[in-house]
């Protein structure tokens, strides 16, 4: 640590606000907030911490830099806004946030509503962010549709309306448009429309419908009636949209529902937007973070990243784990809410739990889409095998992975399986069984030993090239033995690995401890893929050669019926079912008309 950062810490304000670290290049790679700055930032420097990236975060730092607030929630504000701006590696970051449009109502005295992707502040209103571009036009499309909102960008004030500076255009003509230009219509009448447009933008479209309905009757009962005709259309027109929004809570209660899926340093965030009881939207963020990050501060960057000053806050947010800082998180939602916000981690199996894991799914779908999008960047290979290479700290990317599997029942019938996964796919023209010829009675060991030595003496003789894994089923015993062998051949700078069945743990050469790989990443989950493909070639194998056994044994215990008889019966036919059912003609094709009248004799 450098004299002046060891300083620095020495000289820690206890008061609220925010800390960048800096690198030797004087670039911000961290940024947090503290109720006690002293406390927190000196805690990165003490022995004990354990966090794999806190540790890679700590050996860069050469220089901090406070901003001291007045309270936690400045503090709090001041921290999002700056992680916005500067993006430091060490931060959860979003990507691509400048790129989502929103849907504005300008702050004008007629207000135009169009899509935009620069906030300006100047009274306007934004709705969005709108993750998917296909829905907010959806969303315009319905508003040009049903109101009758001025397209042009004029600006239209009192004054431009008595000097008649400007004409309607076409749009008032078809009906598409009143004329606020020419005054044809109020500044009171066309805001009473715009703040329609505001409800169906958030999701109160059946409170707008009814407040219509209401006004319908009473235009009717004024004799108005090209005007109650007109609330009429627009009440069927919202009608329809409004039917196409699935009713997904029987409270009809407001709350957004948040859910992430992450790998790697990739991070995919569903929100779905319900507003009484029907769900309205649903979003889609994606961020980058640093590994090994913790669930709970992910789940505080998704809360921070969304709810910006332009999104609602509603009631309740429903979420799969507590942020980080919840509290914290609360004070700040709670001072743009309508009504106070609180999380909700739903425990038992219920209507929110439901909502949860339909969100769950979304996530998971977009987090794949995003590898997909990675492989057609990195090439054809999957970013399963870069994972399993990370993890396993392998030289070179596992293209091609061959795992052996052993199979008896009590000593019987031993086989050994081998399958091969080439870009992590199973490639099946590859795949070979072997029937362990050396060993008497169950000694998995012994078997893994002469499949491997018959497998690689084999490679070497035929100058193929090595597997860049190899991969047993099994513990420390059944690596070992495959380690044994492969030493023997004089096999150098090969990877082989051991997964056993019962904690799915990974085994490693040389270490006695297995390997700590998350049970969610992909290349766990390509592993038991692999492991279990072989278990199922080698289970296969098995079964089709302790069939042909009893099948044989059965046969054979007919009189004048010997082993290469029944071997010649098996081969022609499936099994023992059909040389049951086999007509005295039929085997007498195979096996002569002596021995056809032998079977058939027996089994009548």
């Amino acid at each position: 640590m450098n004299p002046i950062l060891q300083d620095k810490l020495e000289n820690l304000p206890s008061m609220p606000g925010i800390y960048q670290f800096k690198n030797d290049k004087r670039k911000v790679i961290y940024i947090g907030k503290a109720k006690n700055l002293r406390n927190r930032v000196r805690s990165y420097f003490q022995n004990r911490i354990e966090n794999a990236k806190t540790i890679a975060l700590v050996t860069r730092i050469d220089d901090v830099e406070l901003i001291v607030t007045d309270s936690e929630i400045e503090a709090f504000v001041l921290e999002n806004t700056l992680i916005k701006e500067l993006k430091p590696r060490y931060n959860i970051n979003l990507k691509d946030d400048k790129s989502f449009p929103y849907i504005q109502v300008t702050n004008e005295p007629y207000p135009q509503i169009f899509s935009t992707r620069n906030i300006i502040k100047d009274g306007s209103k934004y709705f969005g962010p709108y993750t998917e571009v296909k829905n907010m036009k959806s969303s315009l499309r319905l508003i040009n549709k049903i109101f009758k909102i001025r397209s042009c960008k004029y600006d239209i004030n009192q004054r431009t309306i008595e000097q008649k500076k400007f004409k309607v255009c076409l749009d008032y003509h078809i009906k598409k448009c009143e004329g606020p230009c020419e005054g044809l219509v109020s500044q009171f009448h066309y805001n009473k429309m715009v703040n329609e447009v505001i409800k169906v933008l958030r999701g109160r479209t059946d409170e707008l419908i009814e407040e219509l309905k209401l006004e319908m009757n009473h235009s009717s009962s004024n004799l108005e009636f090209e005007r109650a005709a007109e609330l009429r259309d627009r009440i069927e027109q919202l009608s329809i949209y409004s039917s196409k929004q699935k009713v997904v809570s029987n409270d009809f209660g407001d709350r957004d529902v948040i859910s992430a899926a992450y790998e790697g340093k990739d991070v995919s965030a569903t929100i779905l937007n319900i507003r009484s009881g029907k769900l309205v939207g649903k979003k889609q963020l994606t961020l980058t973070m640093a590994e090994n990050e913790v669930i709970p501060k992910i789940y505080s960057s998704i809360v921070k990243f969304y709810y910006d000053e332009f999104v609602e806050v509603p009631k309740e947010i429903i979420i799969d784990s507590e942020p980080e800082e919840s509290d914290s998180l609360i004070e700040w939602l709670n001072t743009r809410a309508i009504k106070k916000c609180r999380f909700v981690i739903p425990q038992k199996q219920s209507e929110m739990k439901s909502l949860l894991m339909m969100c769950k799914q979304n996530a998971e779908l977009h987090l794949k889409e995003i590898q997909l999008q990675k492989m057609k960047k990195e090439g054809s290979v999957p970013y399963a095998l870069s994972a399993l290479q990370r993890d396993l700290r392998l030289k070179n990317l596992p293209r091609r992975i061959e795992c052996f599997d052993n199979s008896n029942l009590q000593g019987s019938d031993p086989v050994a399986s081998m399958v091969v996964f080439i870009d992590g796919k199973p490639k099946k023209s590859l795949y070979r069984k072997y029937i362990i010829k050396t060993v008497e009675g169950p000694d998995d060991f012994a078997s893994m030993r002469e499949v491997i030595h018959r497998r690689y003496s084999r490679l070497i003789e035929e100058k193929e090239k090595m597997p860049e894994l190899i991969m047993v089923d099994g513990g420390k015993g059944q690596l070992s033995s495959a380690i044994e062998i492969l030493n023997e051949l004089e096999i150098k700078n090969f990877e082989i690995i051991g997964l056993a069945k019962r904690l799915e743990e990974v085994f490693l050469p040389d270490n006695s401890d297995p390997q700590s790989i998350p049970k969610t990443s992909s290349s766990l989950k390509l592993l038991q893929h692999i492991r279990d493909e072989a278990h199922r070639f080698a289970i296969s194998f098995h079964r089709e050669r302790r069939s042909k056994r009893t099948f044989t044994t059965e046969l054979t215990g007919i009189t004048g019926i010997g082993t290469k008889v029944s071997q010649k019966l098996l081969a022609h036919f499936k099994g023992i079912d059909e040389i049951k059912n086999a007509s005295e003609e039929e085997l007498a094709e195979v096996i002569g008309e002596a021995k056809a009248k032998l079977i058939r004799d027996y089994y009548k």
